[in-house]
């Protein structure tokens, strides 16, 4: 099953380009990031789950590449648009090698089998 995505024809062309260009700046910047290091974590402050999942890869021995953004207080914004960018509902979200592999009970999962370290 495929992720539902508004068609483009779908958006007036009044706000396609507002549409399209909502906080790019931060996707361009997770995008980056995730095509420069093999694993990257983005984040949020105050969550636990964040810092379960940094704490995991360390343990792992694993390098990561870590980037936050806000608290729950601030930068929701931006995270909301991490969310739609992927469709990942929750922070952390985690990349291996260019792919989205999910939150930290999927990379616990991931590290428990071994399969992250091939």
């Amino acid at each position: 099953m495929t992720r539902k995505i508004l068609d483009a024809s779908q958006v007036h062309p009044a706000i396609r380009n507002q549409v399209s260009n909502y906080q790019h700046q931060i996707v361009a910047e997770v995008e980056s990031a995730v095509a420069a290091h093999r694993i990257t974590v983005v984040g949020m402050a105050q969550n636990p789950s964040c810092k379960k999942a940094r704490q995991a890869l360390t343990a792992a021995g694993l390098s990561f590449h870590y980037l936050e953004y806000g608290s729950y207080f601030g930068k929701w914004r931006e995270r909301g648009a991490l969310k739609m960018w992927t469709g990942w509902p929750t922070f952390p979200m985690v990349f291996a090698e260019g792919s989205l592999i999910g939150g930290y009970t999927d990379l616990k999962r991931l590290l428990d089998n071994g399969e992250l370290k091939k």
